[in-house]
């Protein structure tokens, strides 16, 4: 519209008029996000039905959980999520969503528990880093301050060789994304690991070199998982332990970012 003192938007003439009767204009959607967290989740053949599930429920009482909302409404504009599932392959499981508020938190979990369970043998944590980092992270709808991968998982890559995985870990971190790891640790199963073979299918069976010697899941994960600014492990006492420690996680990841 042209005035007297030159041309102004139609919406700052609306937004006056909505001021003169008492209203407020409504506020645009902001055009970035603090941070987008993708949720990584370890599917291979150790996890049972159960187990499954138990991270999945995990995963959406995280989501649901007051203090997560509480660190999420913090952030104008919320945040962005997404959860990636992994064993032979990646995949997508729930596409980029933004989470501003308490109903957009409980619909994104409804979508984590209808996730079915995706089939699969080996702990290709490799395959996983390069599908994050080649068809994921090029698909944020908005760009984020910070971008955290969270993956947890009860085994180390068996799928893999050494050279590879280093190589797809540094090409992840190379788009400055933040890789934060939750271990799960199940007595009994995974106290000791290191030893044994990997296997890529269709390559056969040959000696592992991941590590040569035998360690800890956490310490594993310290080397091979986590990168990037900021990052940390938090580890999981079991499935059970699951729920708990990925809310305290997702606290952390939210909150401090850029701190």
């Amino acid at each position: 519209m042209r005035t007297g003192s030159g041309w102004i938007r139609r919406g700052a003439l609306r937004g006056a008029g909505l001021l003169l009767l008492g209203l407020a204009p409504a506020k645009a959607a902001p055009e970035s996000v603090a941070t987008a967290l993708v949720v990584s989740v370890d599917v291979s053949q150790s996890v049972d039905e159960s187990r499954f599930r138990l991270q999945m429920e995990g995963i959406a009482e995280a989501l649901e959980d007051p203090s997560v909302i509480g660190a999420i409404t913090g952030n104008p504009g919320g945040i962005l999520f997404a959860m990636v599932t992994w064993a032979d392959r990646a995949n997508l499981a729930v596409g980029w969503r933004r989470i501003a508020n308490r109903v957009d938190a409980a619909a994104t979990a409804a979508l984590v528990r209808a996730t079915p369970r995706q089939a699969g043998e080996f702990t290709c944590l490799g395959q996983m880093f390069r599908t994050v980092t080649d068809a994921v992270l090029p698909t944020l709808p908005i760009p984020a301050e910070r971008v955290v991968i969270d993956v947890s998982g009860d085994g180390i890559d068996n799928c893999t060789d050494a050279d590879s995985l280093a190589e797809a870990h540094a090409a992840l971190l190379a788009t400055g994304a933040t890789v934060n790891g939750l271990p799960i640790l199940v007595p009994g199963e995974n106290d000791v690991v290191g030893a044994g073979a990997y296997r890529a299918p269709g390559y056969g069976l040959l000696p592992t070199p991941l590590p040569q010697e035998r360690t800890s899941l956490e310490q594993w994960y310290r080397a091979h998982v986590i990168g990037g600014p900021g990052a940390f492990l938090l580890a999981a006492a079991g499935y059970g332990d699951f729920s708990r420690a990925l809310r305290r996680k997702f606290v952390i990841e939210i909150s401090a970012l850029g701190r």
